[in-house]
């Protein structure tokens, strides 16, 4: 067989090979596009019923431990205990956690909440760096406070130590610089006690954007669109990914993935998987993935459930620089979560976890931004060599950008009939218009910080960021 000949089975391979993943990739996300209706409409009605005063003030209320680990926090760190601090629940306690910061960190917490060091003594369940000591205040109005520091050994190992000082049933792990909902735990907690046939081993929340927007005493007073434009980008990412996304897995209990910025977890489940594993950037999903693997190897009856409320707002990376840093470590965390776990792999012992939750995540979320950069690279070297059929290309390039753009739009529909953060409607059209840019300038860029991150793996680059 000639080289010609070769060359050209090659491309069609290839040239197929691409049209079939894109073609499933499409199918995928209009079917969690559409099935995310159903989680989402059942979610509101049965909301609608819920009286969650009687929660808040009922002294047989789920307890629960916070968890923030902070390090280097010392410009807002007081400020944002406060708004921990102002959250309306009941039966609560706070735990943060000093990692071993550099600034005045551990200073301004003594001084702005009254602490003193004291004796507490620490079950070791899970392994972590030496605790220095155990701070609490002497003003019962921050009596639910507890202020741990520690040797410095990262956010995993933080929690880590958390745990180990945590007394309640339920830990709720979250940044330290998030601001949440006065009801946020309310709404959190409420599906831990919905279950009866299966146990509720974890549940996540919306992450949302605060850049911009008011913020006094740590409370956030007014909803704003961001003024620049890499978080206007990822607001509109955030609501495909946790609106339609997250609801969509939830509803077909196949979620691997709560966000570190705010989830919560049965903390039972949580010390039987030996907590958080120091050994990945990508400690939030490595934990439900084990969590989950856990149950199902124990073959118990088990959910993770989400929560579409906005009930985290957080600061998103307004530059490109920390954007790219932020998701160069996703990648290298989503690859160690799957390598780890790789006897999951269309594994029927593992139910929706291992033949639908792991190869979805394998191929469309790991391995997309691959296949994207070699099918970039590979359409300059076809096109060189004469091989592209422009009127197949031109016209199967419009639908996907047109595909992504409806999907685009879609997520914004279930926001504004849904809970409708951003009322204004220039505020809707600025989105709508942001999104139009996507392929050609924030996509790229993704993509390509992916890329980075894969080459970081090869690396052994272990650092996490700032």
């Amino acid at each position: 067989m000639s080289w010609a000949a070769l060359y050209h089975i090659f491309f069609l391979i290839i040239t197929y090979g691409i049209f079939a993943y894109s073609s499933l990739l499409i199918l995928s996300y209009l079917f969690i596009g559409l099935y995310s209706i159903g989680e989402t409409r059942e979610y509101l009605h049965k909301n609608s019923f819920t009286d969650y005063r009687i929660l808040a003030v009922s002294p047989h209320s789920p307890s629960v431990s916070i968890l923030a680990p902070a390090y280097n926090e010392g410009m807002t760190i007081v400020e944002n205990v406060r708004s921990l601090l102002s959250i309306y629940y009941n039966n609560l306690q706070l735990i943060v956690i000093n990692d071993g910061s550099k600034d005045e960190t551990l200073a301004r917490l003594i001084e702005g909440y009254e602490l003193e060091k004291v004796d507490f003594f620490v079950h070791y369940q899970i392994a972590c760096k030496p605790i220095r000591g155990i701070y609490k205040s002497r003003n019962p109005v921050y009596g639910r406070l507890i202020v741990v520091d520690k040797v410095n050994g990262g956010k995993a190992d933080a929690l880590n130590a958390g745990i180990n000082i945590a007394s309640h049933n339920y830990l709720v792990c979250i940044d330290v610089d998030c601001i949440l909902e006065q009801d946020a735990l309310l709404k959190m907690i409420k599906p831990f006690l919905e279950q009866t046939g299966e146990r509720m081993i974890a549940a996540g929340g919306v992450i949302r954007i605060a850049n911009s927007c008011e913020i006094q005493e740590g409370r956030l007073v007014r909803v704003r669109m961001p003024r620049d434009y890499l978080p206007r980008m990822q607001i509109l990412e955030y609501i495909r990914a946790f609106i339609l996304g997250r609801m969509a897995w939830s509803r077909l209990n196949g979620l691997m993935l709560i966000s570190g910025a705010f989830g919560a977890f049965d903390r039972e489940i949580v010390l039987k998987c030996g907590g958080y594993d120091h050994n990945t950037v990508g400690e939030d999903m490595e934990l439900v993935v084990r969590m989950r693997r856990y149950m199902e190897e124990q073959k118990l009856k088990y959910r993770v459930s989400f929560i579409p409320d906005p009930l985290c707002w957080t600061e998103a990376p307004a530059s490109f620089k920390i954007l790219g840093r932020q998701r160069n470590r996703w990648t290298r965390g989503t690859f160690e979560t799957l390598k780890f776990h790789r006897k999951m792999f269309f594994n029927p012992k593992y139910g929706i976890l291992g033949m639908l939750s792991y190869p979805y995540w394998f191929f469309f979320e790991m391995c997309s931004p691959l296949i994207e950069f070699c099918g970039f690279i590979l359409f300059f070297f076809f096109a060189l060599t004469g091989m592209i059929d422009w009127g197949f290309f031109s016209s199967f390039l419009l639908f996907v950008i047109l595909f992504g753009y409806l999907y685009s739009a879609f997520a914004v529909l279930m926001e504004v009939v849904t809970y409708n953060q951003y009322k204004r409607r220039t505020d809707v059209l600025l989105l709508l218009v942001t999104g139009l840019t996507e392929p050609f300038y924030f996509h790229p860029f993704v993509v390509w910080s992916a890329i980075k991150g894969f080459r970081d793996l090869i690396r052994k680059k272990k650092s996490w960021g700032e």
